[in-house]
């Protein structure tokens, strides 16, 4: 029988690669480009342990198939830190498999064994298949975003 046991953990040096691709799928998915230099900010965020960024990796048999990307702020309604899941992304040819589900529930364990207060994220409206996994975790609240790009 095949290892089909999803393990999180934190993303590593060694996993550049598997994560930049993964990462290109994640921005073909949005129809999006990020500048190199951006990608290349994030990927040096993500390891450094004084950056308030904390990516962590879905692996299975071996192979990296998803990631989280999170960033910790402070708040004004809690002491307690807030972690926002900025990105989510599972491999297409694994999605359906458990590896979101896996996911969410790893970072949901690190920030309570971290003491954060708070999880956030969101998606596109038409995300249907996420939305159905992120509601079978918390329902959608009425909240609408804004944005205002600077620069």
């Amino acid at each position: 029988m095949p290892n089909t046991r999803i393990a999180c953990r934190d993303c590593r040096v060694e996993d550049e690669a598997d994560w930049r691709r993964l990462w290109a799928g994640y921005n073909r998915f949005y129809n999006t480009t990020i500048p190199e230099l951006v990608t290349d900010t994030t990927w040096l965020r993500i390891l450094d342990p004084q950056a308030p960024v904390l990516s962590r990796i879905a692996e299975r048999a071996g192979s990296v198939i998803g990631f989280s990307v999170s960033v910790l702020h402070a708040g004004t309604w809690t002491i307690d830190p807030i972690c926002y899941l900025e990105d989510l992304f599972v491999d297409a040819e694994v999605r359906g498999q458990g590896a979101g589900r896996a996911l969410i529930e790893d970072l949901i364990t690190v920030a309570r064994s971290r003491g954060w207060g708070r999880l956030y994220w969101h998606t596109l409206a038409a995300n249907v298949a996420a939305r159905r996994l992120y509601d079978r975790f918390t329902p959608a609240d009425e909240f609408v975003r804004y944005r205002l790009f600077l620069r």
